[in-house]
C-alpha cells in the first residue's frame, strides 16, 4: 500500500510545506470544536457516564477499522464528539476543581509545540526549545526567590512531578546520612504521600490539620521528637479549601530543628503574579524547593507545572550520563546537557505556550487575572452569606469557596451534586470540613460576571428539595 500524499492523513506537520498541509485540518478543529460545544450547551453533557459512553461508540464503532475514514472525517468525528462530551473549564458552572481554562494564546502556542516536536531530552532535538526553557525557568525561579543570585526551575507535569522531585532532591542530599522523615500535614496532597512510597522513604509523619492548616507548634512538637533529617511539606493553597498554610511560623519551626521546608504551592504559587495578593505567600523564600502549577491558576493547557529552587546548584543530583544524548565531550564541547533537567527522557516543549503567555500578557497582565478570579470568590461567598438558604465554610483565602445548602444533609449534598452533574447544568466539586460535605466552587475563569455566580447559587438552591 501506497504512502498517501502530500496534504491527507499521512502528510507531515513539520518541514517548509507542514505548515500548509496543516492549515486545512486545523479549520476542521475549529469547525468540530464550536459544533461540539453547541451541541454540549453547557458546562457538560446530560445525561451521565453511560449516555457519554454511548455517544462516543456511536460515534467512532471501529477504533482500528481496515481502512482510514481520512482525516478530515476522522478529526471531525472525534473532535467532535470530545467537544459535545467535554467538561468545559470555560463555563462558569463548571467550577469543580483546579482545572483552569487555558488561554487562547497558550493553546494556539501548543499547536506550534506539536508541529515543531521538539524533544527535551538533548539540544540536537531541541536547540531553540532548550534554550527557552532555561531562560523562562530561570525567570519564574526569580518570583519565587527574589534575593537570591541564581535560582532556577525544572519544567514538570504538575504538583505530583514536582512534588516527587522535591522529595527525592532531599533524599539525594541526605546521602551516606540517615534516611529523611517527611512531616506534613493532613491537607497535603495525596502525591506527596505517593512520592515517599514511591522513593522508599519512611511513613511519613501526618499531622492532623483540624483547622485547614498546618500548626506550626505541631510541627515543633513532631520535629522535638525525630531523629535525623526531616523534610516538611507545607501547602500555599491546599486541594479542598484553598487555604495557605502558616509559612513563617513553619519555616522557623523547621529551622530551629534543622529540618528543611518543601512547599507545595501549586495552586498559590502564582499569585506571586499579583503585587496585591504575594504577601499570603510570605515566608516561601525560606523553602529548599516551591512546587508551582501554571496549568491551574496560570491558565495554560494541562502540563504545565514547575519547580523551583534557590539555587541551580540543587539540581545536580538529578544529573544522568547516556553517551547517545550527553557525551561528554559533546558536554565539554559547548553543548548543554539537558538529561538533568527531568526525571524523563522525552519531554514535549511545555515551555512554549508558558513563554508566549508571559510575553503577551506581562506581569501585570497576569496579576489581572490573578487578581480577577480572586475577587470573584469574595464576590460569591459574600453572596452566600447573604443568602438565607445557603451557608459558608470561611472566607476564601485564593478563589476556592465551600457552601451548603443550609437544611440539607450530608447525603442531600452529596446527591444534589451528582443530579446536577448528570444533567449536565453544573460541576461542582465536594470537599470535607469541619466534619461536614461542602460543596466546592474553585473559581478560575476571570470572565467569569456576576450574574454568573447568581445562576450558580440557584441552581444549587433549586436543588436542594428534590435531591
Amino acid at each position: 500500500m501506497e504512502v498517501e500524499a502530500r496534504g491527507g492523513a499521512s502528510a507531515l506537520a513539520g518541514g517548509r510545506q507542514g505548515a500548509e498541509d496543516v492549515r486545512p485540518f486545523v479549520e476542521t478543529v475549529l469547525a468540530a470544536l464550536a459544533e461540539g460545544a453547541r451541541k454540549r450547551n453547557g458546562p457538560v453533557p446530560a445525561g451521565g457516564p453511560q449516555a457519554v459512553a454511548a455517544a462516543v461508540a456511536a460515534a467512532a464503532p471501529e477504533v482500528l477499522p481496515a481502512r482510514g475514514t481520512g482525516g478530515q472525517e476522522a478529526l471531525y468525528t472525534l473532535v467532535h464528539v470530545m467537544a459535545a462530551g467535554a467538561a468545559d473549564p470555560a463555563d462558569p458552572a463548571c467550577a469543580a476543581h483546579l482545572h483552569g481554562p487555558p488561554l487562547a494564546v497558550a493553546a494556539a502556542a501548543d499547536l506550534a509545540a506539536s508541529v515543531l516536536n521538539p524533544s527535551l531530552d538533548s539540544w540536537d532535538q531541541a536547540p531553540a526549545a532548550s534554550e527557552l526553557e532555561a531562560r523562562v525557568g530561570a525567570e519564574l525561579a526569580r518570583l519565587v526567590f527574589p534575593d537570591l543570585p541564581m535560582p532556577d526551575a525544572l519544567v514538570t507535569t504538575g504538583g505530583t512531578e514536582s512534588n516527587q522531585l522535591a522529595l527525592l532532591l532531599a533524599r539525594e542530599r541526605a546521602a551516606g546520612g540517615p534516611r529523611v522523615q517527611v512531616v506534613c500535614g493532613a491537607n497535603a496532597h495525596h502525591s506527596v504521600l505517593r512520592a515517599a512510597w514511591l522513593l522508599g522513604l519512611p511513613q511519613p509523619v501526618v499531622l492532623d490539620t483540624p483547622a485547614g492548616v498546618l500548626d506550626p507548634a505541631a510541627v515543633d512538637r513532631a520535629l522535638s521528637g525525630l531523629p535525623g533529617r526531616a523534610l516538611v511539606v507545607a501547602t500555599a493553597g491546599t486541594t479542598d479549601t484553598g487555604q495557605v498554610d502558616p509559612l513563617p511560623d513553619i519555616a522557623r519551626a523547621a529551622a530551629g530543628h534543622g529540618a528543611e521546608l518543601h512547599v507545595d504551592a501549586a495552586y498559590g504559587g502564582p499569585l506571586l503574579f499579583s503585587r496585591r495578593a504575594a504577601p499570603a505567600l510570605d515566608g516561601l523564600q525560606s523553602a529548599v524547593s516551591v512546587t508551582v502549577d501554571l496549568h491551574k491558576l496560570g491558565w495554560q493547557p494541562v502540563a504545565a507545572g514547575l519547580l523551583a529552587v534557590p539555587d541551580r546548584a540543587a539540581l545536580r543530583p538529578l544529573d544522568h550520563r547516556a553517551d547517545y544524548l550527553n557525551a561528554a565531550d559533546d558536554t565539554e564541547a559547548g553543548l548543554p546537557d539537558l538529561l538533568g533537567r527531568s526525571l524523563r527522557t522525552t519531554r514535549r516543549p511545555d515551555v512554549l505556550k508558558i513563554a508566549v503567555t508571559l510575553r503577551a500578557l506581562g506581569r501585570d497582565g497576569m496579576a489581572a487575572l490573578v487578581d480577577a478570579v480572586c475577587e470573584l470568590a469574595r464576590q460569591l461567598a459574600d453572596r452566600i452569606e447573604d443568602h438565607p438558604d445557603l451557608v459558608l465554610y470561611a472566607p476564601p483565602v485564593i478563589s476556592t469557596v465551600l457552601f451548603r445548602p443550609a437544611v440539607a444533609t450530608d447525603e442531600e449534598v452529596a446527591a444534589l451534586r451528582r443530579r446536577l452533574l448528570v444533567e449536565g447544568r453544573a460541576v461542582l466539586g465536594r470537599a470535607r470540613a469541619g466534619g461536614r460535605l461542602w460543596l466546592k466552587a474553585t473559581l478560575l475563569n476571570p470572565h467569569t460576571r456576576a450574574d454568573h455566580l447568581d445562576a450558580l447559587l440557584t441552581l444549587t438552591t433549586e436543588g436542594t428539595t428534590r435531591a
